[in-house]
């Protein structure tokens, strides 16, 4: 005979009606935050689907923001770099004028007043502020105002003009992710976009029987080249030819000094590392690491050839004050020649790059719809599965509720009334 405890049917129904409620608490929260998956236990493989998919798919909106400013910036730079290709078309004009031999000394002046006011024109360009705050080519030094006008007073010329345009910038060091490890250059420096001639340093220092004595590392254009102790200029030659820098090195057959040619027209910029290695300033090249001002080749020891845009502007300039036609219609031409021609290649790389992240913003979000589709499904609750569910399981828990007070034993309660 079995043996029934009256406090039992109490136990159970109250068990049971939490039981419900557990459910309907879980589909409840499950409704709410349009999720089935609140617990590994629930799916652990849709779980594990869904956590990597949902580490993708952050990765992709990073990288949708990265290429959106990137192709913004790209698109004000490419703006920018186009008036001043037709500034310096326009003094290309002016230039071939000014060589045909029918103006007069006090004509190529005031044609040498409007050469001016376009230099001004162009560093204007040049130290163009973006919507973000930073300056667009300055480099790294995102802050600091690149080119510097400095003015004074030349032979020929009635009042204070351009005397020469310094660059302070730094070079375009400022990279972006756009996918999984795979990044884009987003500036062109000053000394890159605003130069005309190859640069070329040579060096006075005898270094033929130069050594290294202590271990450390120098820059060239940003590249890191490092050196070992009693590495000589022979191999510190090499060692710049096999890094990636534009720039080729060799050794000055009359000096026997170390001399560096730009591969193509830009400021070559040139530091010593932070280790205790002085190469380039024991060789002749720099007088000291840069700072504020560029460049800093130590010009007592070394010959520095190779304008920018504005050097070109200021000589063509100069001519027309001095009513040198010769010199306009032979070095003035192939300067404005020499900076257009560079600038037009810059636009073009900037165009590529335009293109090309362009054709990746498009890829990746042609690619996020189709993740969250697959996250959707990993972890996603169906809602009308769900809504039955919720009112069936109300509806179970209010009959059980039902029950439960029909059947709980009567208490001493129930007999005083």
């Amino acid at each position: 005979m079995h043996r029934i405890s009256t406090d039992m049917p109490n136990v159970d129904s109250q068990f049971y009606l939490r039981r419900h409620e557990e459910k309907l608490a879980k589909i409840q929260s499950q409704i709410g935050s349009e999720s089935r998956i609140h617990e590994l236990r629930d799916d652990p493989l849709a779980a594990s689907h869904a956590v990597r998919y949902e580490s993708y798919l952050a990765r992709l909106e990073r990288f949708e923001k990265n290429t959106q400013y990137a192709k913004d910036h790209y698109n004000l730079a490419y703006s920018y770099m186009n008036e001043a290709v037709s500034v310096m078309q326009r003094v290309r004009e002016l230039a071939v004028q000014g060589a045909n031999g029918t103006y007069s000394p006090e004509d190529l002046k005031l044609i040498g007043v409007e050469v001016n006011e376009l230099i001004k024109e162009l560093a204007s360009l040049a130290n163009t502020v973006g919507p973000d705050g930073k300056q667009l080519f300055a480099g790294d030094k995102a802050f600091t105002e690149p080119f510097r006008i400095v003015e004074g007073t030349i032979d020929g010329g009635n009042e204070s003009v351009v005397v020469r345009v310094e660059y302070r910038g730094a070079g375009a060091s400022r990279r972006t992710e756009i996918s999984d490890h795979a990044f884009v250059d987003l500036d062109l420096g000053g000394g890159e976009v605003f130069w005309a001639e190859k640069m070329h340093i040579f060096s006075n220092v005898n270094a033929a029987n130069y050594r290294v004595n202590t271990a450390g590392s120098f820059f060239i254009d940003g590249e890191e080249i490092h050196v070992s102790p009693g590495d000589t200029l022979p191999s510190i030659v090499a060692k710049i030819n096999d890094s990636a820098a534009p720039v080729k090195a060799f050794i000055d057959p009359e000096t026997r000094g170390l001399a560096l040619e730009g591969t193509n027209p830009h400021l070559i910029r040139a530091e010593d590392g932070v280790g205790g290695a002085t190469v380039l300033r024991d060789l002749g090249i720099i007088r000291g690491n840069m700072e504020n001002n560029a460049p800093n080749w130590d010009i007592a020891r070394a010959r520095v050839s190779g304008g920018s845009v504005f050097d070109m502007f200021v000589r063509l300039r100069d001519a027309m004050f001095r009513g040198d036609q010769d010199f306009i219609g032979s070095q003035g031409i192939a300067g404005m020649d020499l900076a257009i021609g560079n600038m037009t290649t810059r636009v073009a790389d900037i165009g590529s790059r335009q293109e090309r992240v362009e054709t990746v913003w498009q890829r990746i979000n042609r690619e996020i719809p189709d993740v969250q589709t697959y996250l959707a499904r990993e972890s996603s609750i169906n809602m009308t599965d769900a809504a039955t569910d919720l009112k069936w399981l109300d509806f179970a828990h209010k009959a059980s509720l039902q029950s439960a007070a029909r059947i709980l034993p009567p208490t001493l309660l129930d007999f005083l009334r």
